[in-house]
Formats: structure tokens, C-alpha cells, sequence
């Protein structure tokens, strides 16, 4: 077999001891937070047995650290005997290449290891097909590590052949298979996208939860809509898309989207994959930002989440943010309105069921705006138009009066109003 489809198949069972890496460089960015970082390793499956900090002002060529730094992480892996080590930044092949000659283990970087808890995280099958098109990416800059024990891809006499051949072969392979993934990809795109021309035809408003990773969208969406989406304290318990019709009183139906939850440097390779699952953000009606109230960083995370909703292109739809998480904190659950009375913000938990009420009513008025709401009165003759708006769960009151005719209280949307006048 060769060495592709080793890496392909090979998957480690977590609980191996790790030796995390993290430096302080000048370059103009915030730091990454060491205690998410480390929450990433847990949640890949590992086990952080020491945490190597330092600064540098520019990353070495060759190492990344520098050679003081170096043995100061191999001593602390023999001491902790650590099975890997993991960078908090990225790192170039050859950079990792180097590492794993002086450390004798393997070493991953930031990249990697969020590419292998989205392969843990992945239940359907396209969600298992984005995360197999990021990881054979990600490989295709890596693939000749599965050849140095040759030493082919030096070339000269005696060192040219099979060696090469092979390499050659599994580089042709992998671009097969890449582009046999995003084939079935863009057809589940364009699935969704007939979806949505369906639900933009009936009008039906989409909402999109976003946030931070662990900022509890899967739980808040359970919540709401009664669904049993996988719900977990950890980063990127949910990386498939789900979609859920919600009917809410004196509104109608609404659309309700789960999406992956997003985190600071998110690799370009995870955005791009993952762009099937994020087309329903940039769809949406409205976003529902949701943010983990107690959270230490949360500015940090809100500004972060931002940044990535403006890289791909739905830094401009409106939004209504919710802080979520309020029982940790002991606040009570309100909604914030703007100088013009428009909700902005809403206060709950998603957890206890504190303030969905709220979100209720928040939403009502965010997106209302599209529905068409008012008295209509009809005749005894106009019973056709009557049962149309019954059928349509149109009707929110009606009163009847002393010739036959009656008084509805309706609300649709604009759309379906319109045809219905225009078919009775």
C-alpha cells in the first residue's frame, strides 16, 4: 500500500500525552488564546502534559523556534514522554520535516490538529467529504514525507526510479480524488441551492445561527425547534449543516439553520471546504449571532466571528446578537432595543430554557417586516379566500358577524397574500 493511502486510513485513537508549543512573535497579530489552544488538543483526544511558551520576533526558516528553544522541547518531551508535539502556529512541510528528525515524533501544527477533530466531528456523509477534501489539500503540500525513508526526491545516480514514480503516482491519485470530491460537492450545492429557490419562492425567511465554537448555537437550536442535533461542551461539536421549519406565533414559518462554529485563524482550508455549510449563512434573512456571556475572551470571540462572516461575504446581513449562558452569571433574560424600539440583542440561556420566549418575540419583530399582517373582512360569498387563508395557517383570529361575513386577523407573507387576492 502506499504511503497515501496509509495516511488516508490511519486514524490514531486519541490519548496520546502532548507537548504543546506556543510563541509570542511580532507580528502584528493578537496572540492565540493558550487555554483554547489547549481545549483543541483535549478535544482532538489528547493529552497536554506541558505547555512550552517563549517569544521570538520573527519565526526561524528552519525550525520554527530557535535552536535553544528546540532543546528545550525535546527535554521536556523525553522528560513528559510525549508521543507528539503541537504547534500553535502554522508550519511549513519542511519545517515539520525538521522538527520530527530532532524530536524523533511526530509534530503537527494548528492546522493539522483542527483538521483532525473536524474528521472526529464529521457524521454525514458530506460533512465527511468536506473534511476529506481539506485533509487531502493539506496533504498534497506534505505528500513527499511519506518518501523520505528513500531519500528519492533527492534524485541524482542511483537515486532515481521507482522512488519517484510512485510519488508521482500519489500525487496524480490525490488530484483525482480532489477532484472527484469537489464533483459531489458541487452537487450537493446544487441541492441546497434548489432547496433555498424553494423556500425564497414560498418566502419563507432563513435564519442562520453563528458564533464562536462552543458558544452553544447546537443547544440553543435544540431548544428551539425541538430537534435532537448533537450538543456537546466542546469546540466543533457540530460541523454538518441543519436545517429546521420553526412556526412562530403571530409570524409564520421560519427557517432555522445550525452552522459550524467559527474560530480565530480559522485555515483557509476549512473555509473553503466548508463552503456548502456556510452558503446557509450567506443566504439567511437574518443572523443570529450567539455569544457565550461569560466567557473570559467574548469581545475577542465577537470580533473574531466578525472577521469571518466579512471573508465570506456576509459581514453585511443584519443581525441580532444573543448572550447566551446568562445562568452562569446569574443575570435575568431581557431583550436590548435601539433607539427606534428594534431588538437587538436578547439575554438568555439556551440551556435552561430561560428567555426563549424572548427570542420568540425578538425575531417576530426582525422579521416581520416581510409579512404582510392585518384585518381582512370578507363576505359569506368569499368562503373560497377564507379556507385558503386556513390552509395557509394564515388566520390568527376571526370574528364573525350578524350577515354572514367575518373579520380574520391574518399574517403571511407578502408573496402568498398577493397570489391569494389574485386567485379569489
Amino acid at each position: 500500500m502506499s504511503p497515501l493511502a496509509t495516511n488516508l486510513f490511519e486514524r490514531h485513537e486519541g490519548g496520546e500525552r502532548v507537548v504543546l508549543v506556543q510563541l509570542s512573535i511580532d507580528d502584528g497579530h493578537a496572540p492565540e488564546d493558550p487555554l483554547e489552544f489547549e481545549e483543541l488538543v483535549r478535544s482532538a483526544g489528547g493529552e497536554p502534559v506541558a505547555h512550552i511558551g517563549g517569544h521570538r520576533r520573527s519565526p526561524s526558516a528552519k525550525f520554527y523556534v530557535g535552536t535553544g528553544k528546540l532543546d528545550e522541547i525535546l527535554v521536556v518531551k523525553d522528560a513528559e514522554e510525549a508521543e507528539l508535539v503541537v504547534f500553535n502556529h502554522p508550519l511549513s512541510p519542511s519545517q515539520e520535516r525538521n522538527l520530527e528528525r530532532v524530536l524523533q515524533c511526530r509534530v503537527i501544527a494548528r492546522t493539522g490538529l483542527i483538521l483532525d477533530i473536524f474528521a472526529q466531528r464529521a457524521r454525514t456523509h458530506e460533512g465527511k467529504l468536506q473534511v476529506e477534501l481539506a485533509q487531502l489539500k493539506h496533504m498534497s503540500t506534505r505528500l513527499i514525507r511519506g518518501w523520505t525513508h528513500l531519500e528519492r526526491q533527492k534524485g541524482g545516480i542511483g537515486l532515481r526510479g521507482p522512488g519517484e514514480t510512485q510519488l508521482e503516482t500519489d500525487r496524480r491519485l490525490l488530484r483525482a480524488r480532489i477532484r472527484a470530491i469537489e464533483g459531489r460537492l458541487d452537487k450537493v450545492r446544487s441541492q441546497r441551492a434548489q432547496s433555498r429557490r424553494s423556500r425564497q419562492r414560498a418566502e419563507i425567511p432563513l435564519v442562520s445561527l453563528v458564533g464562536y465554537t462552543n458558544a452553544g448555537k447546537s443547544t440553543l437550536f435544540n431548544q428551539f425547534t425541538d430537534a435532537t442535533v448533537y450538543a456537546a461542551d466542546q469546540l466543533f461539536a457540530t460541523l454538518d449543516p441543519t436545517v429546521r421549519r420553526v412556526d412562530i406565533d403571530h409570524l409564520g414559518p421560519v427557517m432555522l439553520a445550525d452552522t459550524v462554529g467559527f474560530i480565530a485563524h480559522l485555515p483557509h482550508t476549512l473555509v473553503e471546504a466548508f463552503k456548502a455549510t456556510l452558503e446557509e449563512t450567506l443566504n439567511a434573512t437574518l443572523l443570529i449571532h450567539v455569544i457565550d456571556v461569560a466567557a473570559e475572551h467574548r469581545a475577542h470571540f465577537e470580533a473574531e466571528v466578525q472577521l469571518v462572516l466579512d471573508e465570506i461575504g456576509a459581514g453585511e446581513i443584519p443581525q441580532l446578537t444573543i448572550y447566551n449562558k446568562v445562568d452562569l452569571l446569574d443575570q435575568p433574560a431581557r431583550i436590548v432595543r435601539d433607539g427606534a424600539g428594534m431588538p437587538t440583542a436578547v439575554y438568555l440561556s439556551a440551556s435552561t430554557g430561560e428567555g426563549m420566549a424572548l427570542l420568540a418575540e425578538a425575531l417576530r419583530e426582525r422579521v416581520q417586516n416581510k409579512m404582510f399582517q392585518g384585518e381582512v373582512q370578507l363576505t359569506s360569498e368569499e368562503g373560497r379566500l377564507r379556507a385558503a387563508l386556513y390552509a395557509a395557517g394564515a388566520v390568527e383570529e376571526e370574528v364573525f358577524s350578524d350577515d354572514g361575513g367575518s373579520v380574520l386577523s391574518i399574517c403571511l407573507p407578502h408573496k402568498d397574500w398577493q397570489r391569494l387576492q389574485h386567485r379569489h
